[in-house]
């Protein structure tokens, strides 16, 4: 069984920063692509950021030059650096993980969101 465990965030003010971080955890054989998904109420969640195994980045236009993803492979873990926040970044943001197990092979899986509030 896999479970992704996400942390990091909170409220901050417009200008501020705050890291993301989603761990993957079970019986996992390997992991392939990692991601950061943002939704806001009444929208559908949409990519913010995404890494593969080779660690090539892409991003959304509106984030591009103030969030960073990255991954540590040996903690299968995916971070998400934000920084010079503004309001329109607020959201659940959510961390995808496209991985294979042992027992179930390739699957996609979702954590559970972490809230991010920026204040103007």
């Amino acid at each position: 069984q896999v479970q992704l465990v996400e942390s990091g965030g909170g409220l901050v003010q417009a200008g501020g920063s705050l890291r993301l971080s989603c761990a993957a955890s079970g019986s996992i054989f390997s992991i392939n692509a990692m991601a950061w998904y943002r939704q806001v109420p009444g929208e559908q969640r949409d990519l913010v950021a995404a890494i593969t195994t080779g660690s090539s980045t892409t991003y959304a236009d509106s984030v591009k030059g103030r969030f960073t993803i990255s991954r540590d492979n040996a903690k299968n873990t995916v971070h998400l650096h934000m920084s010079s926040l503004k309001p329109e970044d607020q959201g659940v943001y959510y961390c995808r993980v496209v991985l294979t197990t042992r027992a179930t092979g390739d699957g996609v899986y979702w954590g559970q969101g972490t809230q991010v509030k920026v204040s103007s």
